[in-house]
C-alpha cells in the first residue's frame, strides 16, 4: 500500500470477488486515513460486517442486478431513469396509453401526492417542460417523478 502512495489517496475501492479479501484490505487501509473507502460484497449476509468496521460504501452487484431484474419483470414497459434520495423516489419514463387521460390537461392529473409529470416529449424526442394547460396524447412519452411505493398508482393512471 505504501508503495502505491496510499497516503495521498482520496478513495480506496476493493472490488475482488472475495468478500474476505475486500474486508481485510479495507481494514488495512483504515490506518492510512483514506477519506472514502468503498467495498464490493458478494454475500449480502456480510454487508453488516463491512459497515461495522467503518467502510463508507458497501456495494453488492448481485443485489443491484436482482433489483434491476425485478423492475424489468414487474414493469417491462417502463424505463427507470434514476432513483432520488435514499431510494425514496424514482424518475420513470412511461407512455400514455390510458384512454381516460388522453386529451386531458396536465393540471387535471398531475401533480398528486404520489407522482408528478416532469417532462413530456415531442415526436422527434425533444423534451418539453409540461405546462398546466398542455394536453396528453395517446402514445406520448412522459417522465414522471414517483414516490416509492406509488409506481402502480402512476402506471394505472397513465397506462392501461
Amino acid at each position: 500500500l505504501e508503495e502505491t502512495n496510499i497516503e495521498d489517496a482520496d478513495f480506496f475501492i476493493a472490488t475482488t470477488g472475495n468478500d474476505e479479501a475486500n474486508l481485510l484490505s479495507c481494514i488495512l487501509v483504515r490506518k492510512y486515513n483514506v477519506p472514502n473507502i468503498i467495498a464490493r460484497v458478494s454475500n449480502p449476509d456480510h454487508e453488516e460486517a463491512f459497515k461495522e468496521v467503518g467502510i463508507d460504501n458497501v456495494i453488492s452487484p448481485e443485489i443491484t442486478a436482482a433489483g434491476f431484474l425485478e423492475k424489468l419483470v414487474t414493469r417491462p414497459n417502463v424505463a427507470d431513469l434514476i432513483s432520488l434520495g435514499e431510494g425514496d423516489a424514482e424518475i420513470l419514463d412511461m407512455t400514455v396509453t390510458n384512454d381516460k387521460v388522453v386529451g386531458k390537461r396536465i393540471k387535471d392529473i398531475s401533480p398528486t401526492k404520489d407522482y408528478i409529470i416532469i417532462a413530456t416529449y415531442e415526436k422527434d424526442g425533444k423534451l418539453v417542460i409540461p405546462q398546466p394547460d398542455n394536453t396528453l396524447a395517446r402514445g406520448e412519452k412522459v417522465s414522471v417523478l414517483v414516490k416509492r411505493g406509488s409506481f402502480s398508482k402512476a402506471s394505472k393512471k397513465l397506462e392501461k
